[in-house]
């Protein structure tokens, strides 16, 4: 996979501990990276990391001790770094935006000031999120060079996120021999081994296992819903461009579904329930926090370019999550390992170059 670029190569990987973070630690893992993972303690319980047993070197701390940060990147020499340390709740940067903006902001900083400061690094991925744009509520797919923007915090945080990252990479990023630096921006993501809170599909698997109804607070709300084995592979074919040195991809991507993945709130629970029958759902009567109720994302570069597209439609991604949810809560057995080896084999079968053996 991806041309064999990660094997033995010494990857950073912010956020580890996280719900996307941990697939990618897994995902890494399967590729024979050497990877240090610098995150906070898992921040539920259960959690998907402590669940997975990699053996990965376990680096603990905060993405805004900038001290630590830079002492644990020239620990680890990496070639490449994954930032994916972030606030990523919207709810809760209502409540508590000096942490998700010092989070996201200056975290961003100090991961690239250490970036910076480590002559190993060569490429650097920085995740932000599809909800960076300036959302107008329109009807078509937000592109890579549409206004950043924000209402809530967190959405205002990675927007600013996007112009750190920008500016560093014009400022101390430009030269020939630099590291190049890239940002990538998915959808709604979704799959096992995610118990956040205020998020749609743990909140399901919480109240389906309490057998208790689901509270909701926008069915017609519609996102770019994915897996999230769908973004990795985004990220992972980005970072196997910027490692190649094709300068020209140190850009700013989009990775989001197709058509299909673009869905109401009461559509995924809809989906979800021809496979938890026992799933009830009801929408909240209190009032609420803004949020977007349109948000869409146009991947055509990304597919044009990197010649990325997705694998999985998004039923196939819903029952590939509800699937992980009952194996976990009936079963007590995980099967992230089972579903990234039916995720890559369903790649190759498709011709997705990522998923490609380089010596045919």
């Amino acid at each position: 996979m991806f041309s064999n670029i990660y094997k033995d190569r010494p990857v950073l990987l912010t956020g580890h501990t996280g719900f996307k973070g941990s697939w990618l630690a897994l995902w890494l893992n399967r590729l024979g990276a050497n990877v240090t993972g610098f995150s906070l303690p898992p921040a539920t319980d259960p959690n998907h990391w402590d669940r997975l047993e990699l053996g990965t070197i376990d680096r603990r701390g905060d993405i805004r001790d900038v001290d630590t940060l830079i002492a644990t990147t020239q620990a680890a020499q990496p070639e490449i770094v994954f930032h994916l340390a972030a606030q990523p709740l919207v709810r809760r940067s209502y409540r508590d935006p000096i942490e998700t903006w010092t989070t996201n902001v200056s975290g961003t900083v100090n991961l690239l000031e250490a970036c910076r400061q480590c002559a190993s690094v060569k490429a650097i991925v920085i995740i932000t999120t599809d909800k960076c744009y300036q959302n107008k509520e329109q009807i078509w797919g937000y592109r890579e060079n549409e206004s950043l923007g924000g209402h809530d915090p967190y959405s205002a945080s990675k927007a600013a996120a996007e112009l750190v990252v920008a500016s560093y990479r014009q400022s101390y990023f430009s030269a020939s021999e630099g590291p190049l630096v890239a940002t990538a921006r998915a959808g709604n993501v979704i799959g096992g081994g995610d118990w956040s809170e205020d998020r749609l599909i743990p909140d399901a698997a919480r109240a389906v296992a309490e057998n208790k109804s689901l509270e909701i607070r926008s069915p017609g709300a519609t996102r770019p819903w994915q897996h999230v084995l769908e973004s990795l592979s985004g990220y992972l074919l980005l970072g196997q461009n910027l490692l190649q040195d094709h300068r020209q991809m140190a850009d700013a991507w989009n990775f989001g579904p197709g058509p299909d993945g673009n869905r109401t709130v009461a559509s995924v629970l809809a989906s979800m329930q021809t496979h938890w029958p026992e799933l009830r759902w009801h929408q909240t009567a209190s009032p609420q926090p803004h949020e977007t109720t349109l948000l869409q994302l146009d991947s055509t570069k990304a597919q044009q370019t990197l010649h990325w597209r997705p694998v999985w439609s998004i039923d196939h991604g819903i029952a590939q999550t509800a699937q992980w949810y009952h194996d976990f809560y009936r079963h007590q057995r995980l099967t992230s390992d089972q579903q990234l080896n039916q995720f890559v084999s369903d790649a190759k079968s498709l011709g997705r170059d990522w998923a490609k053996d380089p010596t045919n």
